[in-house]
């Protein structure tokens, strides 16, 4: 079986990336078991360029096949802002219901019907020879006026899906995994990874 490293130290992504490629014959690690990389720097302006500055730099440190997504919210009302720094949104050392409050605070005079927004997520596949495969999906809602939910991270909470009067924190992980922005985006990685393995 081949080694699949995520570019990430994140836990719930982690969690989340295993789920969408358990059958698929990888082992899946992440950065956590590679101690020894250091942060990659997220200077891309796009989420694919992210993706992709990530994936290359941990094929390359590490040897093994690489995958990395980048991934965030882009609101309407704020010219597609948070954009590219949704994680970095309210400063290096926010956490998650640091970034919703102040998500809210900017929207608090938006109503609802303006309140549209979507997920993207882009995912890159690097091989430590220097082969580079893409993919981008995304996922369309609206920002709750309030947090609801207890699944997920990130913006999970504050994302309503309105044909299901859901936020996606409200759904469960197995139903988040089929719909969600690197849902799709990971689904059509497993193909090109379906071939590289």
């Amino acid at each position: 079986m081949k080694t699949l490293v995520l570019a990430t130290r994140n836990p719930g992504k982690v969690r989340e990336m295993r789920a969408l490629l358990a059958d698929l014959p990888v082992v899946v690690q992440s950065l956590a078991d590679y101690p020894q990389v250091p942060e990659i720097a997220e200077t891309g302006t796009t989420f694919a360029e992210n993706a992709t500055l990530k994936a290359r730099a941990v094929a390359a440190a590490t040897g093994h096949l690489a995958l990395a997504d980048d991934s965030g919210l882009e609101v309407d009302a704020l010219d597609g802002a948070p954009g590219v720094y949704s994680s970095r949104f309210a400063g290096p050392d926010a956490t998650d219901a640091d970034r919703n409050a102040l998500l809210l605070e900017k929207l608090r005079d938006v109503p609802a019907p303006q309140r549209t927004a979507r997920f993207v997520a882009a995912v890159a596949i690097a091989t430590p020879a220097g082969e580079l495969h893409l993919t981008q999906a995304t996922c369309e809602g609206r920002i709750a006026c309030q947090p609801r939910g207890e699944h997920g991270f990130g913006y999970d909470p504050i994302f309503l899906l309105p044909e299901r009067g859901q936020t996606m924190a409200e759904l469960s992980p197995e139903e988040k995994n089929q719909i969600s922005h690197r849902a799709r985006a990971v689904a059509q990685a497993r193909e090109i990874l379906r071939t590289l393995v």
